[in-house]
């Protein structure tokens, strides 16, 4: 998601739109020139060897500078794969579209335990500390503020370290390691000093609660602030982002506040704005170790969490065993025939896919943001919907299988809590984007193999959301962030069903939303077929055409209709896109979009167009699809230019290396499926498309034991054209590889050259429908 039409609207995140062009993309590099070679260098500050194993690629500041929202907005975050709290130093109080970090900020004045999934949605239940060494109390970010410079500072998906200065150059250093739900962090003083450590439980205008508990030597407390409360139906009075910090060292004095006031009789506060300092004597020991339990159940919880993560004080244990999880998990991928820089694009871009959907659960139980209470089992939160289900997701289920069954369960258990599969959960219901598309998640899942979850209930969730409008349908626009509305599910739906799309009179961004509501009914008999519901999958797979009610043949183009069935402008109607971009946006049949344009010639000269006219818009996730397009129209060899045209323009080894915001690892894992040579362009089908593998050798280490190669040794920046493909030494004459022959392990080998070649041009696919 990012901010993507010419016209003087609002896109889905409520913020100004604007266009960007080739040009705009030029300036960008060479701003990120300079920063090159402090980004390269600085990553892996004060390792004196060469990078040797996955992890050591990873670069965590790239997509970490910008302006506003128009950048990656990632954070250097320290946590485990899909951990439930990522660990960051803060440079600036993150909220909706403003994340905790950013590259160019010259003072740290906290270190997060956040939650924040994406630069334009909201924290929640976040917790944070920061050492302090004036004789004072200070409370207010711009206050307590240390100097630092990113000579000072080394990042890694295991560890983070930095050294800060107050105004006076007394040095103080900060530390960080993590766990699933608890983080280590330690800092050191300069010797003699006044050292404190300050617990902000909650920012002014939230009311929380802080406690010292001087016997365990902790300071335990809760943040209730969920900063997109606001939007979506449900109010959740029992939530809170509960903690426990527990020190190594005995604190001397510790004292709790409320606003700007200290209370030195008191061991609790209850109110707004409320935090705790320890103070530490450092007169033999300048180091005070510091960990943080976090729980959405309960403090209780939360120490628990604590005490089955970190039993003992051995920060470097524990920030080398988090350092192997990466290495098993980034090891999955060995490439070869890679630059440094594209090494550190694709290991960096497998850390930002495997950090999301996270865990909302805690040793076998999970708050529930769908009906306030407790429950037992595995949960999961923070899935973009709108954006993962393109790519994101898929590659899951290659490095992370063992996850999607508990994660297509976590949404079938919100379905359950609270009535409907979400959108965007952060944690609740947002409203936010369009369409349904967990119906893929779930039809994915299903194509793929996946029986963890109970087949009959998904399609309970799935059939609900094909058929059942939103409460007060009619009565409302559905603009995106409206505060306190309904459960948006299938915005028009009552008219859809009547009229066979949804009416730009009627409905905000009705054509984008037809669109891809077709794509999610052919999801949905995905699932119906599944469970043997022979009568509603031939249903919904006819009214998965409704998107071809859009296509306005005097114009060439894809257009909205208002409910008397005139044509609306040509420009109302999209969703972060425009006629351009939503042309070919029936993901499950774009043979039918090629036949709807008069077939193979024109759909490709279409694409030409597109391309040529600076039309493609691969910040934003609805043009992730198009340099795959080709394919189907006669012409694969374009496809291997565009898509390694875009991966070169679009990624980058800086802070601006992502082009538009990362959107929980969307961006990333176009990237690292097209390094590997395909990508899946209709990701409920369990197909990928070929496109031009980047390097001369990918090895997959599948999770199932069995090992899936893709091999090119004749691959290079001039030989990016494919010239024949076996797959398992047999002839593969279609640009199609299937999930179950990557999980089957094999070879596919790719013969490359410099010109192009009439391979897999006579591949045809009929239409599906």
């Amino acid at each position: 998601m990012t901010v993507r039409h010419a016209h003087a609207v609002e896109n889905r995140r409520g913020l100004p739109v604007s266009r960007i062009n080739a040009a705009r993309i030029d300036i960008k590099r060479a701003c990120c020139a300079i920063a090159f070679s402090i980004v390269t260098g600085t990553a892996l500050a004060g390792q004196s060897s060469a990078p040797a194993t996955p992890v050591d690629w990873v670069n965590t500041f790239i997509g970490t500078g910008g302006e506003g929202a128009e950048y990656g907005g990632t954070m250097p975050l320290v946590t485990t794969p899909f951990g439930m709290t990522n660990w960051t130093a803060q440079t600036r109080q993150n909220r909706i579209s403003v994340s905790s970090y950013e590259y160019h900020d010259s003072y740290i004045h906290g270190f997060i335990g956040t939650h924040q999934p994406a630069i334009w949605m909201g924290d929640f239940g976040y917790v944070t500390l920061m050492p302090e060494i004036s004789d004072g109390i200070n409370y207010a970010p711009e206050a307590r503020r240390l100097a630092f410079s990113h000579q000072d500072e080394i990042s890694t998906p295991y560890y983070y370290a930095v050294t800060m200065h107050d105004a006076a150059a007394h040095p103080v250093r900060a530390e960080i390691t993590a766990t699933d739900h608890a983080g280590y962090l330690r800092f050191t003083y300069p010797r003699g000093v006044t050292a404190k450590v300050l617990i902000e439980a909650t920012r002014p205008g939230i009311e929380g609660f802080v406690r010292i508990d001087a016997s365990r030597n902790e300071i335990i407390g809760y943040n209730p602030d969920r900063m997109d409360a606001h939007l979506g139906p449900l109010k959740l009075p029992n939530f809170k982002g509960y903690f426990v910090v527990r020190f190594k060292q005995p604190f001397t004095e510790a004292k709790v506040y409320e606003g700007t006031l200290t209370w030195p009789d008191k061991q609790e506060v209850k109110g707004d704005n409320v935090g705790a300092f320890a103070s530490f004597d450092t007169s033999r020991n300048t180091e005070v170790d510091v960990q943080v339990g976090t729980s959405f159940i309960s403090i209780e919880q939360a120490r628990a969490n604590l005490d089955a993560e970190m039993p003992s004080w051995n920060f470097d244990a524990l920030r080398d065993a988090l350092k192997a999880t990466w290495n098993r998990k980034l090891g999955i991928a060995i490439i070869e025939g890679a630059s440094d820089d594209q090494r550190r694009i694709f290991y960096t871009g497998l850390y930002h896919a495997l950090l999301y959907p996270r865990l909302m659960s805690e040793q076998g139980r999970y708050y529930s943001a769908f009906d306030d209470k407790v429950h037992n089992g595995t949960s999961y939160t923070a899935y973009s919907i709108w954006d993962i289900f393109r790519a994101e997701n898929s590659l899951l289920t290659i490095f992370a299988p063992e996850r999607i069954d508990g994660m297509v369960q976590a949404l079938l258990q919100d379905y359950q809590e609270g009535g409907w599969m979400p959108k965007w959960p952060n944690p609740s219901y947002t409203n936010i984007m369009i369409g349904t598309h967990a119906d893929s998640l779930v039809a994915e899942a299903i194509n793929k193999g996946f029986k963890g979850f109970d087949y009959q209930l998904a399609y309970q969730a799935v059939y609900k959301d094909a058929m059942t409008p939103p409460d007060g349908d009619t009565t409302r626009r559905w603009f995106d962030r409206e505060p306190h509305t309904p459960y948006e599910a299938r915005a028009g739906l009552t008219y859809a069903e009547k009229l066979g799309y949804i009416p730009a009179d009627k409905i905000s961004e009705a054509a984008s939303s037809t669109q891809e509501e077709s794509y999610d009914d052919y999801a949905v008999a995905q699932v119906a077929k599944a469970v043997g519901k022979m009568d509603d999958y031939r249903f919904f797979m006819h009214r998965s055409s409704n998107y071809r009610n859009l296509f306005n043949p005097t114009r060439g183009f894809m257009q909205a209709r208002n409910s008397d069935g005139s044509w609306a402008s040509p420009d109302d109607g999209w969703t972060e896109g425009d006629q351009w971009v939503y042309l070919f946006a029936a993901l499950h049949d774009v043979p039918g979009v090629v036949k709807l344009l008069g077939g193979p010639q024109a759909a490709s000269a279409k694409l030409d167009a597109h391309f040529n006219g600076g039309h493609n818009r691969h910040d934003n996730e609805p043009s992730h699809h198009y340099g795959y397009l080709y394919d189907y129209a006669g012409e694969p060899w374009k496809t291997q230019a565009r898509v390694r045209e875009i991966a070169k323009d679009a990624y980058s080894n800086t802070i601006s290396g992502i082009l538009g915001n990362e959107d929980c690892g969307q961006m990333s894992a176009w990237y690292v499926f097209t390094a590997m040579g395909f990508y899946p362009l209709n990701p409920a089908s369990g197909e990928y498309v070929i496109g031009s593998p980047l390097f001369t050798h990918v090895s997959l280490n599948l999770p199932n034991g069995k090992r899936f190669e893709i091999s090119a040794p004749d691959n290079s920046a001039q030989n990016i054209y494919i010239q024949s493909a076996t797959l398992n030494g047999k002839p593969l004459d279609s640009p199609v590889i299937s999930y179950a022959q990557i999980e089957a392990g094999g070879t596919l080998n790719f013969v490359m050259g410099p010109k192009p070649s009439r391979w897999a041009a006579d591949w045809h696919p009929q239409a599906l429908l």
